[in-house]
């Protein structure tokens, strides 16, 4: 089959972005043609069937000469008119079946998750699509509210498998080895530099862990609007340069990092699922992460979210890093649950 998939196509590398390139490998390890189509302002030249159109003309003019079986639309954030207008795009297209999949984990809380219904325009049209993924049951929960029938809407966790034996064997980028030489432990966080993400509280937490007489460092991987506020506050802050604000990282090195950090820390406001809290736990890396009521086996989940909570986990992890832990390994079966979504979708 055919697979059209349109989303965020890395770089940047989110969370987001991981999971449509790993399903892209997904399939396309099975055989089957996975074209995909960015609909960000992050472009590129068009190669190996992915494709930056730089108009929603040129989005539907790729359709056009792409002729998917099914097209995949990802998206996260808000549902905004220019979202339901793509919506609108992909379960117009003829001779194709429709799947959306959802990850943003802060909008079943929204004003605009709460008050989902059949009668508002983004239930009109998101009833259109023959399928509906969400990753996690409060997602599911707005799309069954707005009118979706609950048999075409499926949970599933948006589960990217690192390729362990290659993490092992890559290096890690040579200022993140400089500092990691520098500090024990070494804390990371991956992620955008929003709000949510708590990052005031971990450079917090850090001067906590470092008064308690430990030579902690932070790595800070990721961009976002507060990439200006968050430098002045390191620049004032007495743990600041034990802080690495690293930005955008190509992958890659970024899971050579989480394969080689102490302790990986996700003390988020709200959560969809992170991919990258299934990375580390895939590498054997401990996590520290705030109770979303979805985290993963295996997360030590913080008591609280604040710096003194942070701090706590840290100081647990603190000089424990154990040579032969090892990658504890993941597993496909959440990318081949959407094959298998396809293939149903197919044979109606």
């Amino acid at each position: 089959m055919h697979v059209l998939q349109v989303g965020p196509i890395p770089p940047p590398f989110g969370g987001v972005q991981v999971h449509l390139m790993a399903l892209r490998r997904h399939l396309r390890d099975a055989g089957d043609r996975c074209s995909a189509v960015n609909n960000t302002r992050h472009r590129q030249p068009d190669h190996d069937d992915l494709y930056f159109p730089a108009s929603a003309a040129g989005l539907i003019a790729r359709f056009a000469a792409l002729r998917p079986d099914i097209v995949h639309l990802h998206l996260g954030g808000d549902l905004k008119r220019k979202d339901l207008a793509l919506c609108l795009a992909c379960t117009e297209w003829p001779m194709a079946r429709a799947v959306l999949t959802f990850h943003s984990g802060g909008f079943p809380s929204s004003p605009a998750g709460r008050a989902a219904s059949p009668d508002s325009l983004a239930g009109r049209v998101v009833r259109r699509f023959d399928a509906v993924i969400a990753v996690n049951e409060a997602i599911a929960d707005v799309f069954r509210r707005y009118g979706c029938a609950p048999s075409r809407v499926t949970v599933i966790e948006p589960h990217a498998e690192p390729d362990v034996q290659g993490v092992a064997a890559a290096a890690w980028p040579a200022r993140f080895q400089a500092f990691a030489r520098a500090h024990d432990p070494v804390l990371l966080t991956v992620g955008l530099l929003e709000p949510e993400y708590g990052l005031d509280l971990q450079v917090a937490a850090l001067e906590q862990v470092r008064a308690a007489g430990r030579n902690a460092g932070l790595i800070i991987v990721g961009s976002g609007s507060l990439e200006g506020a968050l430098r002045a506050l390191i620049a004032q802050s007495p743990v600041g340069e034990h802080v690495l604000l690293a930005g955008d990282v190509p992958h890659p090195e970024t899971l050579a990092a989480i394969a080689r950090c102490d302790l990986l820390q996700r003390p988020t406001a709200y959560d969809g699922d992170s991919v990258s809290v299934r990375e580390a736990l895939a590498l054997g890396t401990p996590v520290a992460a705030t109770d979303t009521g979805m985290r993963p086996a295996g997360v030590r989940l913080l008591r609280a979210r604040t710096a003194e909570a942070i701090a706590e986990a840290a100081l647990e992890h603190a000089g424990r890093r154990d040579a032969a832990r090892g990658p504890a390994g993941g597993d496909m079966a959440n990318l081949a649950r959407v094959r298998e979504l396809y293939g149903r979708l197919l044979a109606r």
